[in-house]
């Protein structure tokens, strides 16, 4: 029973994140599947340069609600006699469920989004004293380049490097598992490192569809 319960746990986790906000934000008000259009990925930012800012803002924010509930509940599935390094272990692997969940999302054929904001929204459930870096990170890269991808890469890559910066005895679980965050935001941006490496990647531009 208690697997079970559990295991229920981690699959909302996942469902939490299949929740296709672009998808459904862009079929059900404006008509479009954001699949199909700019990027061809649906998240954020290819929303906002498709379809606007005021359809941007409402994806950012369920988004990143999606990794930070799906945390938020796995506590209420976890058994209050386990320990402290039991939880932490189950709050992550429903955090990253979520993120799994955004990129292959079940309610849009499995193809989602980069998983960014949904990793933030795990991040601030989970790391609060450390998502903050990343954030900063993301933001001065994408100010100084234009590049959402690489300020995305960049701030996962911070991610760890923040960790050890702020407890300096973090726990080997919890700088495993933010290297793992940093290696899965390189992997689901594999497509854009090609194209900035050839030099083809496209600034950030907001381009509101009529």
């Amino acid at each position: 029973m208690q697997e079970i319960k559990l295991l229920s746990g981690l699959l909302l986790a996942y469902l939490l994140g299949s929740i296709p906000t672009s998808v459904w934000v862009g079929k059900w008000l404006y008509g479009v599947d954001i699949r199909n259009e700019g990027s061809g990925n649906a998240g954020a930012t290819n929303t906002i340069r498709v379809l606007g800012m005021k359809a941007g803002i409402p994806v950012i924010l369920v988004d990143v609600l999606k990794g930070f509930l799906a945390v938020f509940f796995m506590r209420y599935f976890i058994p209050p006699a386990w320990d402290l390094k039991q939880t932490i272990y189950l709050l992550m692997a429903a955090g990253f469920l979520a993120v799994i969940g955004h990129v292959f999302p079940v309610f849009a054929s499995f193809r989602g989004g980069k998983g960014v904001a949904t990793l933030l929204g795990m991040g601030i459930a989970l790391f609060p004293h450390v998502v903050w870096i990343p954030v900063v990170v993301f933001i001065i890269v994408v100010l100084a380049t234009g590049y959402v991808s690489l300020g995305s890469m960049l701030a996962g890559i911070s991610f760890p490097l923040a960790d050890i910066l702020i407890y300096h005895d973090t726990h080997p679980a919890r700088i495993t598992f933010a290297i793992v965050i940093a290696i899965f935001l390189l992997y689901t941006h594999r497509q854009n490192i090609r194209r900035l490496w050839k030099g083809e990647e496209n600034r950030f531009k907001r381009h509101k569809k009529t």
